[in-house]
């Protein structure tokens, strides 16, 4: 097969973060109607890239559904820690083992157990998940309770990481799928979740920054990823009130240097608009919408940041009235995608809420008058619920 074929092939395997967070959810619903049927499911196996997000969506799995996340890092483990521990029987004369406490014991648990980093270390390590892959048991010392998935991740060999071939024994225990960084499920991630404005601005404005291992990065040091940009959030949220000075060397230390350049830039733009909560909250207020489109995304992503985080019914209230008040004089596209952006929430019950209390508001009507055609194109609600 020429190369060219098998990368054609190789693409109908790719997912994007949603469609793994769906996938493993169909499988937890399976085991959860059949509990039997764990044993004739495949494990997954998530390659992807570093920093894509991998382990962050089985985490966040876990979380949503309050079971138990087991993070196995298999790189950093010997094979008795999987296998288990000799331990002579003296009185027997014979070997008895102690396995590993790291494995679920209770029979009515439920979660999944991720092998991390498997594609990272050593075939001796590899075989000895054998058996814990294919049969869910360890001899006969220890077998997976019914209610928990296995699921493992891996680092491509040309993603310039550590890794290494896995044996086609193992390979052909997996169903195998391919994680791409998807910038549509990264934003609605973010704008759910406590990551900064200036973040979220920045990748809308520039969505080809969220993850980059062009030939120009060194990727011995920081470079752009998903990982990444939720740890220069951070930094902005811990250094908000220092020097911006401090935060440019530790944003380059993150993200690289050119990356970091173009980032602080707008970072600083962010900062124009740190009155924005008093202009949503002030019904007198004047409202100028700036001319640049990169000053038009820090004010989006700034007054969505804002808008559910209200101390009570009457702060929110304020809020709504003043996002629509900035809604009404932005552009169309601007518009809807604000409206979007405050709809999302990683809970679909709370999207359903913010929905609700959007779409019924009294200046909805007129934000649909003005922007009704980019509300067509733009706003797709199917895909919200």
């Amino acid at each position: 097969m020429s190369a060219k074929n098998k990368s054609v092939v190789d693409m109908h395997n790719v997912v994007t973060p949603v469609e793994l967070y769906q996938i493993l959810t169909m499988q937890l619903d399976r085991v959860q109607e059949c509990p039997e049927d764990v044993k004739i499911m495949a494990p997954l196996l998530v390659r992807g890239s570093p920093g894509c997000g991998k382990s962050s969506i089985v985490r966040q799995v876990c979380e949503d559904r309050g079971i138990e996340f087991i993070d196995v890092r298999l790189a950093q483990m010997e094979p008795c820690d999987i296998r288990g521990l000799p331990v002579p029987n003296r009185e027997n004369h014979t070997m008895e083992w102690y396995v590993n406490g790291t494995w679920p014991r209770n029979p009515k648990g439920k979660g999944i157990i991720f092998l991390d980093e498997l594609t990272s270390c050593d075939r001796s390590i590899q075989c000895s998940a054998y058996e814990l892959v294919l049969d869910r048991r360890l001899g006969s010392l220890y077998s997976v309770p019914p209610g928990y998935l296995i699921v493992a991740a891996g680092n491509n060999t040309t993603d310039r990481a550590v890794a290494v071939t896995m044996s086609s024994a193992l390979a052909n225990r997996f169903m195998h799928v391919e994680l791409k960084e998807d910038v549509e499920s990264w934003w609605k991630w973010a704008y759910s979740s406590n990551i900064h404005p200036a973040v979220v601005g920045f990748i809308k404005f520039k969505p080809h920054m969220l993850f980059c291992m062009d030939e120009g990065q060194n990727l011995e040091r920081g470079w752009p990823s998903p990982r990444s940009w939720e740890r220069v959030s951070q930094l902005c949220h811990m250094y908000k009130d220092r020097s911006d000075e401090l935060l440019r060397k530790l944003v380059y230390g993150t993200v690289g240097n050119g990356a970091g350049v173009e980032f602080m830039e707008f970072y600083r733009i962010n900062a124009e608009f740190a009155n924005i909560l008093d202009i949503m909250t002030d019904p007198n207020s004047k409202i100028v919408i700036p001319k640049q489109a990169d000053r038009k995304h820090a004010l989006v992503s700034g007054m969505v940041y804002l808008l559910w985080r209200g101390k009570d019914e009457k702060d929110e209230k304020a809020r709504l009235n003043g996002f629509y008040r900035i809604c009404c004089e932005l552009e169309s596209d601007f518009a809807s995608m604000a409206l979007l952006a405050a709809i999302q929430s990683k809970d679909k019950n709370e999207t359903k809420k913010r929905a609700g209390k959007l779409l019924v508001h009294p200046m909805f009507k007129k934000w649909k008058d003005l922007h009704g055609a980019a509300l067509t194109k733009n706003l797709d609600l199917s895909k919200i619920f």
